[in-house]
């Protein structure tokens, strides 16, 4: 019997995109070792020179301009004057995507961001494939980008995006509510001890988590030296992700914080480290609050950047699961009164266990597979 094939497309090699195809990877191998799977950054594979300077662009603006993001993402004007746009990339993308796919021959299609579904999407209507294609959301907000006539299932997080969808004229019976893709192994509860007694941490103090993204973006050296003026008692633990000059700045002023700060570089073991604590700052990626959301964790947000991270912010709040700080300098009386509101803090942590999807990856996994033995029962 041949092997399942399934080809996953995302784009930007650190970010949530390729978190969400690896996921789902992992979540098919677990399920069906001997499955076939590509998995490959789209923009790379179609524009690697186009890559790097668009993705420098959008750095450049999210640090320096956000504003002009804000403008652009899910603008309907914007949306309408690209279309031509895209359908002329989409035809110059079409050579190398059918190489791939004569050598490939995937039997599903699942892409983690809009490009590259859109990309797929018009490539089946060009040679009139029926291959099923999913789209899978890494974000609460949906955006129009994504929507095209060949995408088979929009994956969502929620019935709220899922009601999104239908706004923007999606039809209901293509929309699945199964969650982000988290990694399989946020599924799964750990022994606290054994975790603080690996990272040198200690479970009588109240652990704070620290977070900027898989690229160690925000004002983290800002809220450090807020959040070490706090006169509540907690310890904090930082992820610097793949940021060295935020690592290095970090661990160059270590010996003048009062609090026990423990520092990270990027690590593969978040689900341990939100295990055992108590809240998390961070930025409002639809990932990093999926992670969160499934290991009960609240939420403290600090200026999301505008667009997808507002948005998600905006949910979250509508759902009692995190509270939002605009001026950095708000977040000492915001742990202060979390960390002195036992009941507050609960509340939040049911809101956001109610919110968590920890087995999205599964159910994602499924749907694939039979999707790949061509099975006709899908609800």
């Amino acid at each position: 019997m041949q092997n399942k094939k399934v080809l996953l497309m995302y784009i930007t090699e650190v970010s949530g995109h390729h978190s969400a195809t690896l996921a789902i990877e992992n979540a098919l191998r677990i399920q069906e070792p001997s499955i076939d799977i590509l998995n490959i950054n789209a923009f790379h594979y179609t524009n690697p020179i186009s890559e790097r300077i668009v993705n420098r662009f959008y750095m450049g603006v999210i640090k320096k301009t956000p504003g002009i993001w804000d403008y652009l993402y899910d603008n309907p004007s914007i949306v309408k004057n690209t279309r031509r746009i895209k359908q002329y990339v989409h035809k110059l993308n079409s050579p190398k995507l059918k190489i791939l796919f004569d050598r490939f021959r995937p039997q599903v299609i699942v892409c983690s961001q809009a490009f590259p579904c859109g990309m797929a999407a018009d490539f089946k209507k060009t040679y009139n494939l029926n291959i099923p294609l999913i789209g899978v959301l890494t974000d609460h907000a949906p955006h129009s980008f994504w929507i095209y006539d060949n995408v088979d299932y929009y994956i969502t997080p929620s019935q709220d995006t899922k009601n999104g969808f239908i706004r923007k004229g999606v039809p209901a019976q293509r929309i699945k509510t199964l969650g982000i893709p988290i990694d399989p192994k946020f599924a799964k509860h750990h022994n606290k001890e054994e975790i603080a007694k690996k990272m040198g941490l200690d479970l009588k103090i109240p652990i704070v988590l620290l977070m900027g993204g898989g690229q160690g973006i925000g004002p983290i050296k800002k809220i450090i030296k807020y959040l070490d003026r706090t006169g509540a008692n907690f310890q904090i633990v930082v992820i610097a992700g793949t940021n060295k000059k935020l690592l290095n700045k970090l661990k160059n002023n270590h010996k003048n914080y009062k609090k026990k700060i423990t520092i990270f570089a990027y690590v593969d073991n978040i689900d341990e480290l939100m295990e055992v604590s108590k809240l998390v700052i961070s930025k409002a990626g639809g990932m990093t609050t999926s992670e969160a959301l499934a290991k009960d964790l609240p939420l403290v947000i600090i200026k999301p950047i505008p667009g997808q991270e507002e948005l998600n912010t905006e949910f979250l709040l509508r759902c009692g699961a995190a509270i939002k700080i605009i001026k950095t300098k708000e977040i000492i009386s915001v742990i202060e009164r979390l960390l002195n509101d036992a009941e507050k803090l609960k509340k939040m942590s049911l809101n956001a266990k109610r919110l968590g999807k920890p087995n999205a990856s599964f159910d994602i996994a499924d749907l694939i597979l039979k999707l790949c033995s061509n099975t006709t029962d899908i609800e």
